[in-house]
């Protein structure tokens, strides 16, 4: 069974960094894309990174650019998510999730697995 587990979410200042991880199960990384998402109250779902399955491509949303990495490694079956320079509209729940397949552009994908979220939030 596909199994999605975030972990690394917490209170972080502006201009801090966390690394959250995607530990996953029942699947193999070279056939699924991951993505990670971020929901805040009042907001729509956003996507925020994703690295594709077959060639490890990254994508990430303009306003984290720069300041976010994604990365996998196969052998722990885990997804990270890097985030650094953290700003107070980074604060939300981030989800990943899995779809199998491959796309270039694997934010575009609708994903199917998701996991249940860590709270990340950056305050003074």
């Amino acid at each position: 069974q596909l199994q999605l587990s975030e972990s690394g979410g917490g209170l972080v200042q502006p201009g801090g960094s966390l690394r959250l991880a995607c530990t996953t199960s029942g699947l193999n990384l070279d056939y699924y894309n991951i993505g990670w998402f971020r929901q805040d109250a009042d907001k729509e779902r956003e996507g925020v990174s994703c690295i594709t399955s077959i060639d490890s491509l990254t994508n990430y949303t303009d306003s984290v650019k720069g300041r976010f990495t994604i990365s996998r490694d196969n052998a722990e079956n885990t997804v990270y998510l890097q985030m650094n320079s953290l700003k107070p509209e980074d604060t939300g729940v981030y989800y990943c999730a899995a779809r199998r397949g491959y796309a270039r552009n694997c934010l575009s994908l609708s994903f199917i697995s998701w996991g249940q979220g860590t709270q990340v939030t950056v305050s003074s």
